[in-house]
């Protein structure tokens, strides 16, 4: 009885609830994309660093706690003198340079970092040879409409693009380590030096090794650098994720809130005749109640339907700067989210209505 009054009641006011879907699923899209561009940045950092085959980064004095490297900041001559501490088997300098938020160039010796890493994927073209040569992976490429053999002005500089590289390692964009140096003005130095064992299961004995003998530049293990990546151990964006939570309640409280009040006032006079025909304060709660809650799933629904829209849309703008994925987890979160603030809107409406006078709502005109 409740379901067929509310899809009747929704059926003769078509636009007012189409309206009110596409309202709520405006933050749920607003939550799942979030979610799904910090899980894809997350992710896609964590690959490119695995990819490095690093078991220990030593970072320069000036480093802060998060994932990025500040400046060039550590001498290149401790490359060989780590490479002499026990149970290193090799390490390698690289400098980074940010070039557009948040993508930075990799300056690399690109030998030692095949040795390390196994070395890159080449998608088409080759291995840096010139000063001015670039390797750029195919997301960015695809970025930036350029292929081998190509021209990429990034730095002030005019660059030749050698090769397009398979991403999930290192960088997506990466130069020599000299050629870096020299543009930021930073000769024999570099932002981190990556660490390989001889054995990965003792990193963290290495990481504490190193730590004792390269007193003032912090020595963390690969899994460490890891965790700083996952989301929970950024603060600024559980913050952010936290604040667009809170304004998909608010948005779902005000629409629904609206949307059920001209309801209510639109059906003064019938819910009148369901009091004056024993209808309970309960029933004609339940009515508008369950009006908003499927309304809830209507703007929950779209709402995931449109996040597939908008990674598909950034997709093709930006898949380097903004790799989104679609987190699935999210969309029971995103729905119970969407019930709240649903709930919370129906609530003085359905109230309200509950209350009113069956003799005076009979008599409204």
């Amino acid at each position: 009885m409740t379901n067929k009054i509310v899809l009747e009641n929704m059926r003769h006011r078509p636009m007012r609830s189409l309206l009110s879907i596409l309202l709520i699923a405006v933050p749920v899209t607003m939550i799942l994309s979030l979610i799904g561009l910090s899980r894809g940045m997350s992710e896609d950092s964590q690959a490119r660093a695995r990819g490095i085959g690093a078991d220990v980064i030593v970072r320069g004095s000036s480093a802060s706690s998060v994932t990025s490297f500040s400046g060039a900041s550590v001498n290149e001559g401790l490359v060989k003198y780590v490479e002499e501490q026990p149970h290193v088997k090799m390490a390698t300098g690289v400098i980074v340079h940010s070039v557009e938020f948040p993508l930075t160039a990799s300056g690399i010796d690109l030998d030692a970092f095949t040795r390390m890493s196994g070395g890159f994927q080449y998608l088409s073209g080759g291995p840096l040879q010139n000063d001015d040569d670039i390797l750029i992976d195919q997301l960015y490429a695809d970025q930036k409409h350029v292929k081998v053999g190509g021209k990429l002005r990034l730095m002030n500089r005019d660059w030749h693009v050698a090769g397009i590289i398979g991403g999930g390692k290192l960088a997506r964009i990466v130069v020599k380590k000299s050629v870096l140096q020299e543009i930021d003005s930073a000769t024999n130095k570099v932002s981190a030096i990556y660490v390989q064992g001889d054995d990965p299961a003792r990193a963290q004995e290495l990481a504490d090794q190193l730590g004792k003998t390269l007193k003032g530049y912090p020595v963390i293990t690969m899994e460490e650098f890891l965790s700083m990546f996952a989301v929970n151990n950024i603060p600024a964006l559980k913050a952010f994720i936290g604040v667009i939570v809170g304004i998909g309640i608010i948005i779902g409280f005000a629409v629904v809130c609206l949307s059920m009040y001209m309801a209510v006032l639109q059906r003064t006079r019938e819910i009148g005749i369901l009091k004056a025909l024993g209808g309970s304060k309960t029933f004609v709660l339940r009515i508008i109640l369950t009006e908003a809650w499927v309304l809830a799933i209507g703007g929950t629904l779209l709402g995931i339907a449109m996040s597939y829209g908008a990674a598909r849309l950034i997709s093709a703008v930006a898949p380097a700067s903004l790799p989104m994925i679609i987190v699935k987890p999210w969309w029971a979160i995103a729905g119970a989210i969407t019930f709240l603030g649903a709930t919370l809107g129906a609530l003085y409406p359905g109230l309200s209505a509950a209350k009113q006078d069956p003799i005076e709502a009979l008599a409204y005109e």
